[in-house]
């Protein structure tokens, strides 16, 4: 059977448990309209069901948890004018990562293999999260001029110093360890024990996750922890470069080529969405990420670039607009928040 005839989310119950399993992999099981809609489906349907103790969350084929939002398609659409689906998808994926949040039993994620952008937003918010040493995560926005969403707005800035900011600004991929150590998981379970884990959480509930998960192995950015909040946490995009640049190590300065090549708008777009997000509940923070997709999606030309460079063309050779951080213009940042 082809992928196209097979739901995009299987929701199932086993044993004590509500499951659902992402189903595009050839797509990295990449969230479009229908899983979505699947994903809200399930959430009322197993709220108040006695018999669902909890979720069990994974996604299919081995390679990804979740690649995130299907941005392709986004892109389409705004290429297109049509602001109907760009906000049908954004308002309904933020409606189920609030729907995530206040689920009143356990919401479990098994996350190995890839988990960017959208999968955190479906994995985060609620717990426990399970990553293995397969695990790649990240929140890689600023290559494609998006910004951190999902209710990452919430997110980040809450984790253990500038490290939010750092991963929001650079896309840095964690290892399932250093997701843990982050903030980002809860436990560490080895791949090879991960199917045995599933069948215990089916069979007996949350409480079988202790059975299984290990110490992770230290944080491979654990070396540099104090330059990250040293540099990123600086007040502007421009300050953090100076920051790294005159950290004058290895590490720093490949963290400066890395934000040289990302869309210089959004980076200061993302930097300010966090320190907002800071003061804000996660309602909040959703409701300030909706209102930024209109500006960025539609008004803004960096998006469609970057989409297209990333994920269309795969060229690597972005044409962001403008090209260097140090010209843009606050009051133009200021503008894409209402002008507050």
């Amino acid at each position: 059977m082809s992928e196209t005839a097979e739901p995009s989310l299987v929701v199932t119950k086993e044993g004590v448990a509500g499951t659902l399993l992402m189903n595009r992999p050839k797509a990295l099981n990449a969230l479009d309209q229908a899983m979505i809609r699947a994903f809200s489906a399930a959430i009322a349907a197993w709220r108040d069901d006695a018999a669902v103790k909890l979720v069990v969350l994974e996604g299919a084929g081995g390679r990804a948890f979740c690649a995130g939002g299907d941005v392709r398609a986004l892109r389409t659409a705004a290429m297109a004018g049509d602001r109907a689906t760009v906000e049908a998808f954004f308002s309904e994926e933020y409606e189920v990562n609030a729907g995530i949040a206040s689920f009143p039993k356990p919401w479990v994620s098994l996350i190995d293999g890839v988990c960017m952008g959208g999968g955190i937003g479906v994995s985060v918010h609620q717990g426990p999260q399970v990553v293995t040493e397969h695990a790649l995560i990240a929140m890689p926005e600023t290559a494609i001029a998006l910004f951190p969403d999902v209710g990452t707005s919430y997110v980040l800035p809450r984790l253990p110093g500038a490290v939010g900011t750092w991963l929001a600004l650079t896309g840095a991929r964690l290892t399932g360890a250093d997701a843990v150590h982050a903030g980002l998981a809860t436990h560490f379970v080895p791949r090879e024990r991960l199917h045995d884990l599933r069948a215990a959480l089916v069979a007996e509930g949350v409480d079988a996750l202790a059975r299984f998960a290990v110490t992770p192995p230290e944080a491979s950015f654990a070396p540099h922890r104090e330059a990250i909040d040293r540099c990123f946490g600086q007040d502007s995009v421009p300050a953090i470069l100076a920051a790294l640049d005159a950290e004058g190590t290895e590490w720093a300065a490949a963290q400066a080529k890395i934000l040289r090549r990302m869309s210089p708008t959004s980076m200061c777009v993302s930097l300010e969405l966090l320190r907002r997000g800071a003061k804000e509940d996660l309602a909040g923070c959703l409701a300030m990420e909706l209102a930024l997709t209109r500006v960025v999606v539609h008004e803004h030309p960096d998006f469609v670039e970057g989409v297209r460079s990333v994920l269309v063309d795969k060229d690597g050779a972005p044409k962001w607009q403008p090209a260097r951080v140090e010209d843009v213009d606050p009051a133009a940042i200021a503008r894409m928040f209402g002008g507050r």
